[in-house]
């Protein structure tokens, strides 16, 4: 049996690594249409430094999954205390918002705790992220950061996204609420606390790791992109810019609402069509600003709510170790999402570069343009899955059309799921462990 895997990125490479176990399968193909795999897990070089497409780390709850990934790095691997702060009108404060109350100033305080304890929206049922939002915080916590750092992170109203990215948010408890705004800083998501990542070759070298441990039976071919996949009696065959080829089944990791169009079948119901061009998802700007002074202490990420700075998060790049930093300066990382045709989506790499630079003036990060040395701005289309009020309901409708097709869609825009890394290993497999059942 023959398996034909859609795009190369971390779903299909991890799908291939579990599949090739199965002594059913005797080949497995893997099409990228980049000439290097790993999708937004590649990383790029800018002046010998290192960086990803975002600040990817190395964490998991899942024991296993974790310990996958780090025995893959081996030696090439470091563990790091993640410290994230929040800029709140120049003040650092840790990350999550609602445990570090006292360092906001006074009338953000108050504002903070009454409209916790004093919560009128508590006992409604919270049936979007907004409605959770204020239901679980209150107005003050809301209104202070969760509310427009979310709405400049998504560029999508909360009230038309459904809660699936933040039901899992516990209420945290008025003891802690009443500790943090006193000046007790309290640790929160204790599961990522501490993290590893790449001594060198960031993010990809996880991708390289686990390509070097795929057996003969995986075949990978670069610059080869997917026209066409059609059904052919029993088997499919998958057309791309180089070849044809016949399997026995395929697992799309591209995203889904291109899959959708480029799937022949006679008896696709239109509706197919229409709820994938219904996805939202978000695409990213990444800039590197390499700078000759540290205002960023010994912290890593930074988010950012006002509106009037263009990026919503900023990473120190050297935080993560020699390979990532140059001497006497500092790197930093930013992150502008956009969707099609929006202000940022228009503007050039030029337009965009320049407010990241008046971003870091403004936030105190650098006195003045002159203390810029080098800029390297990249953008990536996929990049976040919005979660909007139909996204279950679309991704529902897919899914069972095309396991009535027998395909398997995986990945995080392959399935349309906002997955981080150590959950897309996860899915692969279980979606390995489902096909040898089977």
């Amino acid at each position: 049996m023959n398996y034909v895997i859609l795009g190369g990125g971390l779903s299909a490479i991890s799908l291939a690594y579990y599949l090739q176990e199965n002594k059913n399968i005797d080949e497995i193909h893997i099409l990228e249409k980049d000439d290097v795999l790993g999708g937004i897990c590649r990383t790029y070089v800018k002046d010998g430094i290192e960086y990803d497409v975002g600040p990817h780390i190395i964490f998991s709850k899942d024991k296993e999954i974790l310990d996958l990934m780090n025995n893959l790095l081996g030696e090439n691997n470091e563990k790091h205390r993640r410290s994230n702060r929040i800029l709140h009108k120049k003040r650092f404060v840790q990350y999550p918002f609602e445990n570090d109350l006292s360092k906001l100033p006074q009338e953000d305080i108050d504002y903070c705790v009454n409209g916790f304890l004093h919560n009128p929206y508590e006992n409604y049922e919270a049936k979007n992220m907004l409605q959770f939002f204020l239901k679980t915080f209150g107005e003050g916590i809301t209104n202070t950061y969760l509310r427009p750092y979310n709405e400049k992170i998504w560029k999508f109203d909360p009230s038309f996204m459904d809660t699936q990215m933040v039901e899992r948010i516990p209420k945290p408890p008025k003891e802690d609420i009443l500790r943090s705004a006193n000046g007790e800083t309290i640790d929160g998501y204790l599961h990522q606390l501490y993290f590893t990542y790449p001594k060198q070759g960031g993010t990809e070298a996880l991708i390289k790791a686990f390509v070097s441990k795929l057996s003969d039976k995986v075949k990978i071919h670069t610059d080869n992109k997917v026209l066409k996949v059609k059904k052919q009696d029993k088997k499919f065959v998958v057309t791309t810019s180089e070849k044809e080829y016949l399997c026995d089944k395929v697992v799309s990791t591209m995203p889904a609402n291109e899959f959708c169009h480029i799937y022949e079948d006679t008896n696709k119901p239109q509706e197919i069509l229409k709820i994938a061009d219904n996805l939202r998802y978000n695409s990213i700007a990444i800039c590197i600003v390499n700078v000759n002074k540290d205002y960023a202490g010994d912290n890593y990420a930074f988010m950012v709510a006002d509106k009037n700075v263009k990026f919503h998060r900023i990473s120190k790049l050297d935080f993560m170790g020699e390979h990532y930093h140059k001497d006497d300066t500092a790197t930093y990382m930013a992150e502008i999402t956009y969707r099609k045709n929006d202000l940022n989506d228009k503007a050039s790499d030029e337009e965009l570069t320049q407010k990241v630079i008046e971003g870091l003036e403004a936030i105190g990060f650098i006195d003045s343009k002159n203390d810029v040395n080098f800029t390297d701005l990249k953008r990536f289309e996929y990049a976040y899955v919005i979660y909007d009020l139909k996204h279950r309901q679309n991704m529902d409708a897919i899914k069972e059309y095309f396991a009535s097709q027998g395909i398997y869609l995986n990945g995080r825009f392959g399935s349309f799921e906002y997955l981080n890394m150590d959950a897309i290993i996860k899915q692969s497999k279980n979606l390995a462990e489902n096909i040898k059942g089977k």
